[in-house]
């Protein structure tokens, strides 16, 4: 694995994660590694592990209060817009700024904890894919591209509260 282990000046969004896993007592702390991850491969490749135990972050945007939805999913899955709905009402695309002033995150380093939302946009809803449960160990970004933190999905449902549910195409 390449990580740099000692801290430095670090950005705000993976400074933010590292509080918010700080504050809620979790074990493993952020880790900054040598090389950007900004997809669930380059993640995979970069940690040594199944493209499935990274925990990517997908966002929608709800069409009735543009609220932004963070699914947080396996790398190897695609999520469903169809099974989502329900739960969420009709849903748009996001884009790069859309993302960035709604969860306080650049595409690509979008964590499903720590966010820094513009000061008139609403904390996202969360929502986490039954998938990642086929692993024991899962990998999410920190805040950064560079930025990734460890946990079980179990962890994960508890750091957020985010509802457990399928969303992903078969």
């Amino acid at each position: 694995m390449s990580q740099i282990q000692s801290s430095s000046e670090r950005p705000d969004g993976f400074v933010r994660v590292q509080a918010a896993l700080a504050q809620a007592r979790h074990a493993h702390a952020p880790q900054w590694l040598e090389v950007a991850a900004r997809t669930s491969q380059e993640a995979a490749d970069a940690l040594g592990v199944s493209l499935g135990q990274i925990a990517k972050s997908v966002v929608f945007k709800r069409k009735s209060d543009e609220a932004a939805v963070l699914v947080i999913t396996s790398g190897d899955k695609r999520v469903d817009e169809k099974k989502l709905i329900p739960h969420t009402g009709p849903l748009g695309r996001a884009d790069a700024d859309y993302v960035k002033a709604r969860t306080g995150f650049s595409i690509g380093g979008v964590s499903p904890l720590g966010f820094a939302p513009a000061a008139d946009a609403p904390q996202p809803l969360l929502f986490v894919d039954q998938e990642l449960f086929r692993f024991e160990v899962i990998w999410a970004a920190a805040g950064h591209p560079n930025g990734v933190f460890k946990m079980s999905p179990a962890e994960l449902a508890a750091l957020t509260g985010a509802p457990v549910i399928d969303v992903v195409q078969a």
